[in-house]
C-alpha cells in the first residue's frame, strides 16, 4: 500500500491548468517576491520552483499551494468544481462522523532515500527562501509539520509551526503559548530533559490542513489524515527520537530541544498580514538526522496579507466545525456559518440563522465567539437573518447597515484567547488576549412581521424569468 503523496497531488493539479513551473528563481528575493505577488489574488496557479540557484539540481520549491477552491477539493478527494457550500458541507460530514485510521508503521519508503547523520547534517543544502522582504531569515515552513510525543501518554502531536533555518544543524521553531507542541515540551523541561522534535517538510496537503487546525489534545492528527484518506498513513520511526513520520513525505528532519536553549527567532510576516511577532527567543533544535526524498520538495504554505496559503483552506473547515458545535450546543435554526478569508479564516465569522425567538441571534453570536473552533484570534461575529448568504459580504454589510442598531446590538467581549501574532492583541508576553465584537445583524425580533419587505424579485418570479430568458441571463442565474 501507498499512500497518497505531495506528487500525486501536483500531477492532479497540473492536467487542470492549476500548477505554474518557474525555473532559475533564487530564495533570497525572487521566490518570496514571486509567491507574493500569486496570493494577491484567489484562484492564481500553485508554483513550483525549479533550477534554484546555489542548491543541488531537482531541489525544488513549493507555494500557493491551495489558495484556490480546485485545488482544496482536489486534496480532499473531491471534483475540483466543487463550490465553497460543497466544501463546507463536506467538513460538516467529516467532523460529524470523524472517520479514522490509526498509522501504521512500515520499514521504509521514498523519505529514506537520504539519509545523513551527525557532523554531515546541513538542512541548508535545502532551499529554504526567504519569504517576505523584511523577514529575519530563510524559513522551511509553515508548510510543514512538528511532530512531538507526549511523555506522560505516549500520544504523538503533529502541528504546524514556523521553522527557522540558522545553521546546517541549528533551527527554531516557533509555538505559540496554549499550543499542543508548547505545552508537551514543558513537560520535557520541567523535568530537565531535552525534547525530542521531528519536522516534516513537502507532504500532501491534507497533512498539513490537518496540522493547522485545532484537533483535541490527545487526538493523533494522522488518525484523521487517515480518515481522509480511507486508508491508515504509512510511517517510518526517525532514528534518534523515535518519533513516526510519514514514509512518503518529501524532507524529515529530527533532534532534541534542550532546557533553556534559545536564539532569536523572526521577523516573519504572519498570518494577519503583519510583523505582528517581531524577533523573540525561541527554542533551538539541534539537529542529529536529516533524510529526504530524491529531488525533494519543500513545500510553503506562506503567512502573509490574507487571504493567504498559510489560512485560505482553513475557510471551510472553520465554518464547517462553527456550525456543528453551535448545533451541539443547543442552538436550533444554524443555516450557514462563514470563515471570510479577508480575516485569514479566524478572524470574520458570519453566521446565519432562522430567528425563532427574541435573543435567539445573540445567543448564536455569543457562542460562536467562544466555541472552540471560533475563539481562537477572533475580532468579529456577525449574526444575519436566513436571507443573507453569510459567504456574500454585500449582503452581510447591507444587512449591518439596514437591520443593527448599534444601541442594543453590539456586545465587546474582553479578555478572550488570542496570540502575540494578533497586532491589537493585549500587551502581556505570558498570557495575550484580545477583546471582541459580535454584531446582531438580524431584523428586530419583535418587528418581524411589520419589518419592511425587501425589494428583490421572489423566487418563484426568478424562476419564471429563467424558464423564458435563460439564453439572456447571466450563467450563475440560468
Amino acid at each position: 500500500m501507498a499512500n497518497k503523496d505531495l506528487r500525486n497531488f501536483l500531477e492532479e493539479i497540473e492536467k487542470i491548468g492549476e500548477l505554474k513551473n518557474i525555473s532559475g528563481a533564487e530564495t533570497e528575493e525572487d521566490i518570496g517576491g514571486i509567491v507574493d505577488m500569486y496570493m494577491r489574488d484567489l484562484d492564481n496557479p500553485a508554483v513550483l520552483f525549479d533550477d534554484v540557484p546555489g542548491f543541488p539540481k531537482g531541489h525544488r520549491v513549493l507555494a500557493n499551494i491551495i489558495m484556490s477552491r480546485p485545488r482544496c477539493a482536489i486534496a480532499l478527494g473531491l471534483p475540483p468544481e466543487s463550490t465553497e457550500d460543497d466544501l463546507i458541507k463536506w467538513w460538516r460530514h467529516y467532523l460529524g462522523d470523524a472517520p479514522n485510521h490509526e498509522p501504521v508503521e512500515v520499514n521504509g519508503g521514498p523519505l529514506v532515500e537520504n539519509v545523513t547523520e551527525g557532523e554531515a547534517v546541513n538542512i541548508q543544502s535545502l532551499p529554504s527562501p526567504k519569504w517576505h522582504e523584511h523577514d529575519g531569515g530563510n524559513f522551511i515552513g509553515t508548510g510543514c509539520i512538528v511532530a512531538m510525543r507526549d511523555p506522560d501518554t505516549g500520544w504523538v502531536n503533529y502541528g504546524t509551526y514556523r521553522v527557522q533555518a540558522h545553521e546546517p544543524r541549528v533551527a527554531t521553531v516557533m509555538m505559540s503559548p496554549g499550543k499542543h507542541a508548547r505545552l508537551i515540551m514543558k513537560k520535557y523541561h520541567d523535568r530537565g530533559e531535552k525534547c525530542p522534535v521531528a519536522v516534516v517538510a513537502g507532504v500532501h496537503p491534507v497533512m498539513f490542513m490537518i496540522g493547522g487546525f485545532e484537533v483535541p489534545y490527545e487526538k493523533n492528527e494522522l488518525d484523521v489524515v487517515g480518515g481522509i484518506f480511507g486508508e491508515s498513513v504509512e510511517v517510518i520511526n526517525m532514528p534518534k527520537t523515535g518519533l513516526p513520520v510519514p514514509a512518503s513525505a518529501e524532507i524529515a528532519f529530527e533532534g532534541f530541544i534542550d532546557v533553556d536553549d534559545e536564539r532569536m527567532e523572526g521577523p516573519l510576516g504572519e498570518w494577519t498580514g503583519y510583523y505582528a511577532g517581531g524577533a523573540r527567543p525561541e527554542p533551538v533544535i539541534q539537529i542529529e538526522t536529516l533524510m529526504h526524498r530524491n529531488d525533494p520538495v519543500i513545500t510553503g504554505a506562506i503567512p502573509a496579507v490574507p487571504p493567504n496559503d498559510n489560512t485560505y483552506y482553513m475557510g471551510a473547515y472553520r465554518a464547517a466545525a462553527v456550525w456543528n458545535q453551535l448545533e451541539a450546543a443547543g442552538i436550533p435554526g444554524v443555516q450557514g456559518v462563514y470563515a471570510h478569508e479577508a480575516g485569514g479564516s479566524r478572524m470574520w465569522l458570519t453566521v446565519s440563522i432562522k430567528a425563532m425567538y427574541g435573543g435567539h441571534s445573540k445567543q448564536a453570536g455569543l457562542i460562536a465567539s467562544q466555541c472552540h473552533a471560533g475563539a481562537y484570534a477572533n475580532r468579529w461575529v456577525i449574526v444575519v437573518d436566513d436571507d443573507i448568504d453569510p459567504s456574500n459580504m454585500n449582503d452581510v454589510v447591507w444587512a449591518m447597515c439596514t437591520r443593527h442598531d448599534p444601541r442594543e446590538g453590539i456586545d465587546i467581549i474582553n479578555g478572550c484567547w488570542s496570540t502575540h501574532l494578533d497586532p491589537m492583541c493585549y500587551d502581556d508576553d505570558n498570557d495575550r488576549r484580545n477583546s471582541r465584537v459580535v454584531v446582531d445583524a438580524c431584523r428586530p425580533f419583535n418587528r418581524r412581521d411589520s419589518f419592511p419587505a425587501v425589494a428583490r424579485s421572489s423566487k418563484e418570479l426568478d424562476d419564471r424569468i429563467r424558464a423564458k430568458y435563460s439564453a439572456d441571463l447571466p450563467e450563475k442565474y440560468r
